[in-house]
């Protein structure tokens, strides 16, 4: 059994990302595993402010819910990073989540990722910077390994998802960790 963590970052509760994280925590849990999925819209989370008072005490200086998420990063052995896709990068909630690993980043560390991305746009080339960020976070966590991808191209409107294939491939992912 692992501990899973999926971290939406979906503003849009049962938004196309969301709901492809729902598949992938559904096709976990019936693998046994321990699955907890945090909508990041729903935390409050300030972006980071680079004040570097956690280089001093290990603790990050804005006091919100970031502390709490972060201990659950920590604690993970499996993280999964959804977001849709926003002018080609990821969102701005699950950006400063990440960012905010700082005050214990070097805590972070022996992870598989899954990453989850959803688009409007139909051409798998509008998800490559979205999950180059992801990639980016997860090449500064030591003993990072990158498990899968989903990428759910071509769909707006909330739960159009659920006609693709990527849906089908959110189950099966999470089922195989």
């Amino acid at each position: 059994m692992k501990k899973v963590l999926i971290l939406s970052g979906s503003p849009r509760k049962n938004g196309n990302s969301d709901l492809l994280c729902n598949e992938f925590m559904r096709g976990a849990v019936d693998s046994g595993n321990q699955v907890e999925k945090i909508r990041v819209a729903e935390k409050k989370i300030g972006f980071c402010l680079g004040c570097y008072a956690c280089n001093d005490s290990g603790k990050c200086a804005i006091e919100d819910d970031m502390a709490e998420v972060l201990q659950k990063i920590i604690d993970a052995d499996v993280i999964v990073l959804a977001s849709p896709v926003y002018f080609y990068s990821i969102d701005a909630q699950l950006k400063a989540v990440i960012d905010r690993t700082i005050a214990r980043w070097l805590e972070v560390k022996d992870k598989e990722f899954y990453y989850i991305v959803t688009a409007a746009d139909e051409e798998i080339i509008s998800a490559q910077t979205t999950l180059a960020c992801f990639r980016g976070y997860a090449d500064c966590v030591e003993g990072a390994i990158e498990k899968g991808v989903i990428c759910g191209m071509g769909v707006y409107e909330k739960g159009e998802i659920k006609n693709t294939d990527a849906y089908l491939k959110a189950y099966e992912m999470g089922k195989s960790v």
